[in-house]
């Protein structure tokens, strides 16, 4: 897949780093992580203004690579630039991340379609078939445990990027990566709500739901085996809904949720159906 460079690299969903290259910016991506972590969590008010030299002396680093990580984190939106100098936060809101979500499930859609449509997608569906009978293999043995669940969330990713980085349109995919920095907005992420994996009843819904996600894999996968390019993307795009039928969910509970809440609702980085 071609390569694109916008001057600074995009990131994973909950700061783990991806970077569009390495060397000099890494320390640079690297902050701009942490205090976007900061800030999605709440450790600064919406409006507040951030220091360099406070951002510095939290850190340990010099101005330099606290003026590029600014600059990243604007170039976001996670904050703004004041009419004077400095910059102030922005932080993402629950609609913002409602809104994401479907933009990233319309390009997933789109994606699924043109895979189904591309001459060399028999080279990828091995590929797909790993992941889907790798997460098979984990829900069978129906455990949420730390490793079980880190090992679905691999498996999942792998079988979307997979569309993504194959579906002939680079541009899908980086469209795709300007929005990962958001909460549960990298590719293949999951979801699932810990206080119903609090009881064995919730234990068995979960394993039921989880079925369910990757049943849609495979009518995705046998689709774009086939060719049939609307049911590929009719497929994802159900399955895609997924994580907005969460989100709503966890709306109804708190009538002002937050993101740090539905981060902890969520449970991180790991989860259920997407």
């Amino acid at each position: 897949m071609r390569d694109f460079h916008i001057g600074a690299a995009g990131f994973l969903d909950f700061g783990i780093p991806f970077r569009a290259y390495e060397g000099m910016e890494s320390i640079d991506t690297d902050l701009a992580d942490q205090i976007r972590r900061d800030i999605i969590h709440g450790a600064y008010r919406e409006d507040e203004r951030l220091s360099e030299s406070r951002l510095c002396d939290i850190h340990k680093v010099s101005r330099t690579p606290v003026r590029l990580a600014l600059r990243m984190l604007e170039r976001e939106g996670i904050i703004r630039r004041g009419e004077g100098r400095g910059y102030f936060v922005h932080p993402p809101t629950v609609t913002d991340i409602l809104q994401a979500v479907q933009v990233r499930g319309h390009l997933e859609s789109l994606a699924a379609r043109l895979m189904a449509q591309s001459p060399g997608r028999h080279n990828v569906l091995p590929t797909l078939e790993k992941a889907i009978d790798e997460i098979d293999r984990l829900v069978t043995r129906g455990s949420f445990e730390d490793e079980d669940r880190r090992l679905m969330q691999q498996q999942n990713a792998l079988f979307h990027k997979t569309i993504l980085d194959n579906c002939g349109n680079d541009f899908v995919g980086y469209t795709c990566g300007q929005i990962s920095h958001l909460p549960m907005l990298e590719v293949g992420s999951m979801v699932f709500d810990k206080k119903v994996l609090s009881t064995a009843e919730g234990v068995d819904k979960s394993l039921f739901r989880l079925k369910i996600g990757n049943a849609q894999h495979k009518v995705i996968f046998e689709a774009i085996q086939r060719g049939d390019a609307v049911r590929a993307e009719g497929m994802m795009r159900e399955h895609s809904n997924t994580m907005v039928e969460y989100i709503e969910m966890f709306e109804k509970r708190e009538e002002a949720l937050t993101i740090s809440e539905l981060i902890s609702y969520s449970g991180g980085e790991t989860a259920e159906g997407s």
